[in-house]
């Protein structure tokens, strides 16, 4: 067996995400600033989830939707809202400080920031929609 030296390093979760597969190992991934805009057409990430660190200054310009599995996100500093679009309304949910939260998946949803923040999320790749905000 060949270990990736890579992954033994310092890993920095901003600039390089884990990709967890759902036969139990887990990879390295390098993230650019192409890295988003080009995550559809990676199929090496779309079985398992893909963990990373995002740091928060505005509001997402999305919505997004994970058919796949559940979203976990954990708010590390900072301030945010995570709105859960349901038929009946909007549901806000408030994180601070050490905030968590699971959005289920199959549900429409998108992130507010009420302060600069810092945010671990675990993400399932397969089939992944995202839409522009209603107005």
């Amino acid at each position: 067996m060949t270990t990736d030296t890579k992954s033994l390093s310092g890993l920095s979760p901003a600039r390089t995400y884990i990709h967890l597969s759902n036969l139990g190992g887990a990879s390295a991934i390098d993230v650019d600033e192409r890295f988003w805009e080009t995550l559809g057409s990676r199929d090496d990430l779309l079985e398992g989830r893909l963990l990373g660190l995002m740091h928060l200054e505005s509001d997402s310009d999305h919505c997004e939707m994970h058919p796949s599995g559940d979203e976990i996100l954990i708010l590390l500093s900072g301030a945010i809202d995570v709105i859960v679009h349901q038929p009946e309304g909007d549901v806000v949910t408030r994180l601070t400080g050490l905030g968590a939260c699971i959005v289920p998946r199959g549900i429409w949803h998108r992130v507010l920031v009420r302060a600069p923040s810092e945010m671990i999320f675990v993400t399932p790749g397969k089939g992944t929609e995202v839409r522009p905000i209603a107005s």
